[in-house]
């Protein structure tokens, strides 16, 4: 039986998702692979399609509303979890409020840097060096969590190397986490 593999989009959603198939080629035969849009999730609205109010909409109910959907949707425990951006905080909590011991990959989450308290599991953040929301150190040592920069920009995770070494890093590590 293959794992499991629970992608959660960025802020765009779907919609500006032609990225993606850089990693879901990459990990198509070693898993089975769930994606969640976070827009559709979070109940976004996106007529008035732009980062601004696509991010108001997020930060202003819409993260709770993913998680409950998440709640809903999502009953297997032994998953692991690829996130990009609003979607590694979507992951974060909803690790948090159910409790499950969770092996995650969050890209560009940014929005972490304001969470108090780490979920069980695995956890896995990359961000880039150029990206002026990044958690500080401070933050990462509280979390005991290492620090993973890269070079780039917020959306490194569009870039195909990148997606690349990413995939590389979950295919390997699927097989320890798969001992536990």
């Amino acid at each position: 039986m293959m794992k499991r593999l629970i992608i959660l989009s960025d802020l765009w959603g779907k919609k500006k998702a032609t990225w993606l198939t850089n990693y879901t080629e990459l990990l198509k035969n070693d898993f089975e692979i769930v994606f969640y849009d976070s827009c559709e999730l979070a109940e976004i609205n996106t007529t008035i399609y732009t980062e601004e109010n696509l991010h108001q909409q997020f930060v202003n109910g819409g993260i709770e509303k993913a998680i409950y959907k998440l709640f809903e949707i999502e009953k297997q425990n032994d998953t692991i979890v690829l996130a990009f951006s609003i979607g590694g905080t979507i992951a974060w909590n909803f690790a948090m409020q159910s409790n499950r011991k969770l092996l995650m990959y969050c890209i560009s989450s940014t929005r972490l840097r304001y969470e108090s308290k780490k979920p069980l599991g695995n956890i896995f953040l990359y961000f880039s060096e150029n990206d002026k929301f990044v958690p500080k150190d401070t933050w990462f040592k509280i979390m005991n969590l290492p620090i993973l920069k890269v070079k780039g920009n917020h959306d490194i995770y569009r870039d195909k190397n990148f997606a690349t070494f990413v995939c590389e890093e979950i295919i390997k590590n699927k097989i320890s986490y798969s001992k536990k």
